[in-house]
């Protein structure tokens, strides 16, 4: 392994297709903005570095990165890169991981529009993210303890897991397929329109709106708070804890729940049955 530390680096492709390196206490800026640093490399660590230079890590295979600074200029940061580990560590550009294979982040700050889009195999704990767009279109994500503020969050996904988090983010969920929440709170508007077997465990939902136009849809001991016009167009099977302000025009399945302020059947086609307990 070929170390490099203490140095400041602004070239652009310094270490282009690199192998075995390590990185350790190193800054990459400077007056030449060099893009690229570590593009075409395999086996890379590094070690409490600081980035503001934009596309270090593409084509990478074999990622290592702890203790490090990604600036909000450090701009796409990591793409079409596979075998990536990232902990205790900021990133701050905007689309910081992109077209992505195997990906474990833990004990991060994520502050990154557009991040994670098209990844597979994303593996996030105990991390907190501010994010618009935030891992559309991705598959095979897996959270626990993971804190999101942001709009229009993982869209178009499939084959997803999340426990014990907490998300403020508005049109959640948007066509995704596959999708289990267990034990965590979601807050915005319009929660997971179109979605389709998705299973929100033990959660508390809060925002008007929600589940509209799915197919597959479980709640299974779930509080939703300022729910009006739930459910419409969907097709469900739910077990709520607390009373609802409307369901409206449910296609089929049941809702069994202590109470609602309005239920709404326009046609007789909505057939769902709803069991008041």
């Amino acid at each position: 392994m070929k170390v490099f530390e203490n140095k400041v680096y602004d070239k652009e492709r310094e270490f282009y297709e690199s192998e075995d390196v390590t990185v350790r206490n190193c800054r990459f800026e400077g007056v030449r903005d060099g893009e690229s640093a570590f593009k075409e490399s395999k086996n890379i660590c590094v070690f409490d570095c600081y980035w503001d230079l934009r596309y270090p890590f593409w084509h990478d295979e074999e990622l290592f990165i702890s203790g490090t600074h990604l600036t909000e200029n450090c701009r796409a940061a990591l793409w079409y890169s596979k075998g990536i580990k990232i902990e205790n560590s900021r990133l701050h550009g905007i689309k910081a991981l992109r077209e992505c294979e195997a990906v474990k982040i833990e004990n991060c700050d994520i502050i990154s529009s557009e991040f994670g889009w098209s990844t597979s195999g994303v593996d996030i704990k105990n991390s907190s993210a501010k994010s618009e767009y935030f891992m559309m279109r991705s598959k095979n994500i897996s959270f626990d303890n993971v804190t999101l503020q942001g709009k229009y969050s993982f869209q178009y996904i499939e084959n997803a897991r999340f426990e014990n988090c907490n998300f403020d983010t508005k049109d959640a969920f948007w066509h995704a397929k596959g999708v289990t929440v267990k034990d965590s709170v979601i807050k915005g508007e319009y929660l997971a329109w179109y979605a389709e077997d998705i299973t929100f465990i033990n959660c508390k939902i809060i925002g008007t709106q929600p589940l509209c136009y799915c197919k597959g849809l479980k709640l299974i001991n779930c509080e939703l708070i300022d729910a009006d016009l739930s459910f419409e167009k969907s097709e469900v099977e739910a077990t709520l804890t607390a009373p609802v302000i409307s369901i409206k025009n449910v296609i089929s399945g049941f809702i069994r729940l202590p109470a609602a302020k309005e239920i709404i059947r326009d046609r007789e086609e909505y057939k769902c049955e709803i069991i008041i307990e």
